[in-house]
């Protein structure tokens, strides 16, 4: 189970988010990066400010696989955009639960995260779907 960290919840289309208050900080999972395999970039759509919806693109992650879009797991309004990722998209696949993190959100709804799934609940969703 180490790796999906029992700490944070998980949505179908492969984001965690680690919820602290009226914040969540998101990224994509362990599994998503080995999927995607060696990580080239990440874009955002979104800037600190701009509102994001639960189930939308936020932006796009592109590996030496494909290209996929970002999904928002819980909506509200971005306050930190990870700008690191710009120059070193490389630390999705070295850290991503740590430095790897996407975006921090202010929830609009905290009650929302109760719809995502725990550790337990996406490692059966991984299992089932591949």
């Amino acid at each position: 189970m180490s790796d999906y960290p029992a700490d944070l919840t998980y949505s179908k289309d492969h984001e965690w988010a680690k919820v602290s208050g009226n914040q969540a900080t998101v990224g994509i999972t362990k599994f998503a990066a080995e999927q995607l395999g060696d990580v080239m970039t990440v874009s955002f759509d979104v800037k600190a400010g701009d509102a994001v919806a639960a189930g939308k693109a936020f932006g796009t992650i592109e590996s030496v696989k494909a290209l996929s879009d970002l999904y928002a797991p819980l909506s509200g309004k971005v306050v930190k955009v990870n700008g690191d990722l710009d120059s070193h998209p490389e630390i999705v696949n070295e850290d991503c639960y740590g430095k790897g993190w996407m975006v921090v959100i202010e929830l609009s709804d905290p009650k929302e995260a109760a719809s995502l799934l725990d550790a337990a609940g996406y490692m059966e969703h991984v299992e089932a779907s591949g």
